[in-house]
């Protein structure tokens, strides 16, 4: 309560509306595979590994590779994940988190399949090291000196006898390389070899009085006349796919702005995404800033050693949480995903595998609540293979689809006359996408059913009506072919048994409800429970029920039919108020999609009238 101790006018704020409740967004994907670069928690590796937010495909590339396959030790791997991702901005995604898995190949440490390169210098030693493991980090580096006009001047005569220090360089640090001609002589320029001979440190005193440290680690003094050029480095990374990368200005001195160890730095870069980081120890030396200078322009230029490892387990996949978290465990830290798959699942190379890959994924949708799993069957599965493999599951929080998807291979370059290479791809990047188009186009209450996949050429099986009467009930959704109205999902069940979830847009509706009042009611937390809070509480939810009820997310021709709020007297005991407990209850009629619409059409004799 405010507090009136001086006589006066006061103004309070104050409202008498209800909180609002913001909807979750219910279309972010989460994804975890084998990718060919990227982030991925690995000892001694960068702190940095969380999964990262893509709103489009190539942002995907930059960060994680392309589709080019992976070159595993158990043989060549389509890049499932690439081409799930692309599939799922294809058709309509729009916000998606990849957490990338990786194993190293066998007898090997992760570390020791990203790529290296060591780099001579006078003083300590430098690595050029790629920041992920993998065969992309095999990248080309070129460091090129720069080199800026003279800047060479002398302090005219002043009371504090500068004029006495000799030859100074103009704005300049200490730390700062410079690069020393002679009177009359011509300054190089471009890339031309840097010489130990020519090159200074600068060091400077309290009184800002530089001094120049030569290749002896020991002050000299300049020649009458000489001429001083900045020395600055410029690296360009080149990647797969033409990627390049250019970092310009960069200085080799802890002190200086742009020091090339911060900026290209294995924790916190400039660039979050840059595909190489520097390992610096230098040493005491005073000359060591420009002997880093001369070993990183002289160096080799291709990195080596990255590869992509080998086929992840089951249990890899799934990951391990903490501060560095792998896999799906990555994802969980994430509370926008609402949809989440594992599309290199489905080609694990035994049965078992893809069963194990799919109950990891369906118990992370489960313990996590707020986000159902798309899960693939196997690769060639026949109709008895999809039965047995739905048989293993039961949960509401989950949905298969099948058969799989050809695509044209984008990387095929055929010739003419010639058929493009086709690829089999697992669906759930294409139903992720779709997901989240249903979303925001209709909204996460209307069924992600009887929507065109796009970007493909066929499905592996043609599936019948016959065959779908057999896979329907048993919550197996089918992707089926209609002539004249293309390629379309064909289902909307879940994998649970209880009549009561069996649609995925019901799941989904609830999921959407229950989150959006957990998040926007925390507010009330610790508030005096009572009728003020209670009335508040009503209020807040029968807004929110009543938007979707108009949005036609909940059945009845009225609001009372649609849904109910009760918190008052009659939901909580006076145990659970002592025990600082609010109870309220929610119903809503929420409506199931029109999955068997039938038309009854009978006969009418017509009345004959005198």
């Amino acid at each position: 309560m405010p507090e009136y101790k001086a006589p006066g006018v006061y103004v309070e704020e104050t409202s008498f509306r209800a909180k609002a409740i913001d909807g979750v967004p219910t279309s972010t994907a989460g994804f975890a595979g084998i990718t060919r670069f990227g982030p991925v928690a690995y000892p001694n590796g960068p702190g940095k590994t969380q999964p990262r937010l893509l709103t489009s495909y190539s942002e995907f590339e930059r960060i994680y590779g392309g589709v080019a396959p992976l070159e595993l030790a158990s043989g060549t791997r389509i890049a499932y994940l690439a081409h799930a991702v692309r599939a799922f901005f294809d058709n309509g995604g729009s916000r998606l988190y990849v957490s990338r898995v990786y194993a190293p190949a066998a007898g090997k440490k992760a570390e020791e399949c990203t790529a290296s390169l060591a780099v001579a210098t006078t003083d300590g030693s430098a690595t050029w090291r790629a920041r992920w493991p993998g065969a992309d980090g095999n990248v080309l580096i070129d460091v090129q000196a720069l080199r800026g006009k003279n800047i060479a001047f002398e302090y005219s005569s002043d009371e504090l006898g500068k004029h006495a220090w000799g030859i100074q360089a103009k704005n300049v640090l200490a730390g700062t390389v410079l690069e020393v001609t002679a009177s009359g002589g011509t300054l190089p320029i471009g890339n031309a070899p840097l010489l130990a001979s020519t090159l200074r440190v600068v060091e400077m005193d309290p009184n800002g009085k530089q001094t120049f440290i030569d290749s002896s680690g020991t002050p000299v003094a300049l020649a009458a006349g000489s001429q001083l050029s900045l020395v600055q480095l410029r690296v360009t990374v080149t990647g797969p796919a033409g990627r390049i990368d250019a970092y310009d200005q960069l200085a080799t001195h802890p002190d200086q702005r742009r020091y090339i160890g911060k900026l290209l730095a294995i924790d916190d870069p400039e660039d979050d995404n840059a595909m190489v980081y520097l390992e610096w120890s230098a040493s005491d030396d005073r000359f060591a800033a420009a002997a880093l200078a001369l070993g990183l322009q002289s160096a080799s230029k291709r990195l080596g050693g990255g590869l992509d490892g080998a086929l992840p387990s089951p249990d890899e996949f799934r990951g391990v949480a903490g501060d560095h978290a792998t896999g799906l465990e990555a994802l969980a830290a994430v509370e926008d995903i609402a949809i989440v798959a594992v599309p290199d699942g489905g080609a694990m190379p035994t049965p078992e595998d893809v069963q194990a890959v799919a109950q990891h994924l369906i118990g992370h949708a489960e313990l996590h609540r707020y986000r159902i799993a798309v899960i693939d069957a196997a690769l060639h599965s026949s109709l008895s293979d999809v039965r047995s493999f739905r048989s293993k599951f039961d949960s509401s929080y989950a949905a298969l689809y099948h058969p799989w998807v050809e695509v044209v291979d984008p990387l095929s370059r055929p010739a003419p006359g010639e058929q493009p290479r086709k690829l089999l791809l697992p669906p759930s990047g294409f139903i992720a996408g779709i997901y989240a188009r249903n979303d925001i186009e209709r909204g996460v209450h209307k069924a992600p059913a009887n929507e065109v996949v796009r970007g493909i050429t066929r499905f592996e099986v043609t599936i019948n009506k016959a065959q779908q009467e057999v896979l329907n009930p048993e919550g197996v959704n089918c992707l089926r072919f209609f002539e004249g109205r293309g390629y379309r999902v064909w289902g909307a069940r879940t994998l649970g048994s209880d009549p009561e979830w069996k649609y995925v847009n019901l799941r989904r509706l609830f999921i959407y409800l229950e989150h959006s009042i957990e998040k926007s009611t925390q507010w009330s937390v610790f508030e005096p429970n009572g009728e003020r809070l209670w009335a508040n509480i009503r209020s807040t939810i029968q807004d929110f029920l009543y938007l979707q009820w108009r949005n036609g997310a909940l059945l009845g021709t009225k609001p009372e039919e649609a849904y109910f709020v009760r918190c008052d007297r009659s939901t909580m005991t006076q145990n659970d108020l002592d025990n600082g407990r609010m109870v309220c209850q929610i119903g809503v009629a929420a409506t199931r999609p029109a999955e068997f619409v039938i038309f009854r059409v009978s006969q009418k004799t017509a009345d004959s009238r005198a």
